[in-house]
């Protein structure tokens, strides 16, 4: 038996280090693929660092500085290396260490991704359930419909829909800023809701929620009727399967079937998709930031672009890349942890 164990625990390290490995060697590549695409775009960073009086000299000691004057293959390892360090190299625009540009930025990004996440999974899974037992009827029909159009309108134009209605039309919910103008927290974790809490300022706290409401709605729009759709099939899958027709038999309730047998299994490629979408909406929220001005890593992107700051794009590209592979690397964990089945593959 502890053979066995210590077997099994060697296998489960080693499909870790292998997963490990192949989203390090995945992010090496988004990296090359990065740095080869903006180093052949007609933008001079010399031209952006430089005052227009500069000399044949200046010109010349900067392009050493910067590393211009070496191959690109030579380039992309320095630059590497010092991504690998943590220092993803000096904006254009302002002068300041990208890293900590990232840094300050990312906790509104995380916080509306998880929000957006926290209202999607629970619609989803809410009406996926209510679909499945009112299969065949009206309310399964009305819910279809509805997922249908929340759809097929992408985020961004519901997030205008919401500011048009909700914010200006009706003035229920503030739509510019995380916060109100007047109300200052103290930067703990970043994570204006956290912050609240943990300064017990409710006022400060009901305001954060607020600003939230509709871009975290927004996202959840998209994210609710795929989940509904996979929680449904899954369900009505499940439901031919020997063990449930076994359960009936045995006298068991439709609610424990439901909770206890069925929604376990399901839960399956539901979670996969919850995987899928998670990735899809960290990008997602870029557009979302900009109309909502949200300083999160979005609206970093928008105007590095803008400015053609090289520096604080490859460093936020990178941050998406890795964002998208650790929501991977999550799903498959919470997949191993729902079956037993990939424990022992």
């Amino acid at each position: 038996m502890l053979q066995q164990l210590v077997l099994g625990g060697g296998l489960a390290l080693f499909h870790v280090a292998h997963r490990l490995a192949a989203r390090l060697l995945m992010m090496a590549v988004v990296a090359l693929v990065v740095f080869v695409v903006l180093r052949i775009l007609p933008v001079n960073p010399l031209g952006m660092l430089l005052p227009p009086t500069a000399t044949a000299a200046d010109i010349a000691a900067l392009t050493r500085t910067l590393g211009l004057d070496q191959p690109l293959w030579v380039q992309f390892l320095i630059w590497l290396k010092k991504v690998v360090h943590g220092d993803f190299g000096l904006s254009i625009q302002s002068g300041r260490e990208v890293g900590p540009l990232i840094w300050q930025a990312l906790p509104t990004t995380l916080q509306l991704v998880g929000c957006g996440l926290f209202l999607g999974i629970g619609a989803g899974v809410a009406s996926g359930l209510l679909a499945f037992r009112f299969l065949g009827r009206p309310v399964e029909r009305a819910l279809d419909v509805g997922g249908s159009i929340a759809i097929s309108v992408p985020d961004f134009l519901w997030a205008i829909l919401m500011i048009l209605g909700l914010g200006i039309g009706l003035r229920w919910l503030p739509f510019l800023g995380p916060i109100d103008a007047g109300i200052t927290l103290p930067r703990v974790t970043g994570l204006l809701l956290v912050d609240a809490a943990l300064a017990g300022d409710w006022l400060a706290l009901r305001s954060v929620a607020a600003h939230l409401a509709m871009p975290a709605l927004a996202l959840a729009l998209g994210i609710a009727p795929p989940l509904m759709r996979i929680l449904r099939s899954s369900l009505i899958e499940v439901y031919n399967e020997d063990y449930i027709v076994a359960a009936r038999l045995r006298g068991v309730s439709e609610n424990r079937i439901l909770l206890r047998h069925a929604l376990r299994n399901a839960a399956l490629p539901t979670l996969s998709m919850i995987g899928m979408q998670a990735g899809t909406i960290i990008g997602g929220t870029l557009l979302l930031e900009t109309i909502f001005s949200f300083p999160g890593i979005g609206s970093l992107m928008v105007t590095a672009i803008g400015n053609h700051d090289l520096p604080v794009i490859q460093g936020l590209a990178l941050t998406y890349a890795a964002a998208v592979l650790a929501m991977n690397m999550l799903t498959d964990a919470l997949l191993v942890l729902v079956n037993p089945r990939l424990r022992l593959s």
